[in-house]
């Protein structure tokens, strides 16, 4: 087994990571595709993502030697359907890969990216947000996760809506003055109340979240409002996490916007440090913590593999939403739409 691979893939609504190691925990190779959620997109085009990003990872190197691997997919729960599922393993396949492709909700390998425990629980904020328990791989309690309609609070979607929320209500109080409003109203190329209103109605979620930067941008330029929405988004995410009553263990922070807004991730960790007496630890790269999973399957259980292999920074780390695609584990979309 000394020259055995594994294959971690982390299937999400904006981006398809892969990492290939070697059972000593040793990355070498990685790729990357576009969004591989099947909620949000053509299944026939998300499988190919998985396709795309895994055959990057495995370049030069001999699929046969792969034993064991993990996809971390948003949306997994649309594998049940077999015109689904048939599309995703036509791709391994193509790849020539003999082992099976294990599947599991990206919750667990978010957990896993920052874990190398069994049990805890993991809040992932992207362009959507949920908070799940993660035992032995397998999701089991959630919160939120509900779509852009009726949850996803504090999360890439919620930070966007309200910065055209705030936009809005200044434009018709007079011309644009605050750091907040000037970005936003740039953005969309509009400072007339009406116009701006109407071009927000017709922008799809994608491009609402991604207003979210600007948010984070004009809190440091000292706009009250913005540093309001930060804080705001805050205190829901870590309500989320805490309607759990989360047990003891590991508390993992995973998503693009935990990952890439400190300001964020520091109240998020202050609250959870008040009730919970622990902050939670940012995750790394959830495709490697996908290749954890399928060592751990596989019987390499030691925790110095896991710290070898979140060692190395994820190929693409964003300082935004990266991580919309973050759905409600073992359902239909609710972050990334993550």
């Amino acid at each position: 087994m000394t020259d055995a691979l594994v294959l971690g893939v982390d299937c999400g609504g904006t981006a398809t990571r892969a990492v290939l190691a070697t059972v000593g925990g040793q990355l070498v190779g990685r790729g990357r595709a576009r969004a591989g959620n099947p909620v949000a997109a053509d299944p026939a085009v998300t499988a190919a993502a998985l396709g795309e990003a895994a055959g990057a990872a495995l370049h030069g190197h001999d699929p046969a030697r792969v034993v064991g691997a993990v996809v971390g997919l948003a949306g997994v729960s649309r594998l049940a359907e077999p015109e689904v599922s048939a599309r995703y393993a036509a791709q391994w396949t193509r790849l020539g890969l003999t082992c099976p492709m294990r599947t599991v909700g990206d919750a667990v390998v978010a957990f896993a990216a920052g874990t190398a425990a069994h049990r805890g629980t993991v809040l992932i904020a992207g362009t959507g947000a949920v908070a799940a328990e993660v035992q032995d791989d397998a999701v089991g309690r959630t919160a939120d996760g509900l779509g852009w309609l009726l949850g996803d609070e504090g999360s890439g979607f919620w930070l966007g809506l309200a910065a055209a929320r705030s936009t809005a209500r200044a434009l018709y109080r007079g011309p644009p003055t605050g750091p907040l409003t000037r970005a936003v109203a740039g953005e969309l190329g509009s400072t007339d109340p009406d116009a701006f209103v109407t071009r927000v109605y017709q922008l799809g979620r994608d491009r609402l979240a991604g207003l979210a930067p600007l948010v984070s941008t004009a809190a440091r330029d000292g706009d009250p409002d913005a540093t309001a929405i930060l804080e705001s988004a805050a205190e829901r995410l870590a309500g989320t996490l805490l309607s759990l009553h989360p047990a003891p263990g590991p508390v993992v922070l995973a998503g693009g916007v935990l990952a890439g807004v400190p300001e964020i991730r520091a109240a998020v960790q202050q609250r959870l440090a008040a009730r919970l007496g622990r902050p939670g630890m940012p995750a790394g790269d959830a495709a490697a913590g996908a290749a954890w999973v399928a060592l751990r399957l596989l019987g390499y259980a030691d925790p110095a593999l896991h710290a070898r292999l979140l060692a190395a920074p994820p190929d693409a780390a964003r300082p935004d939403t990266a991580r919309p695609g973050s759905a409600r584990p073992g359902r239909t979309e609710g972050l990334q739409s993550h």
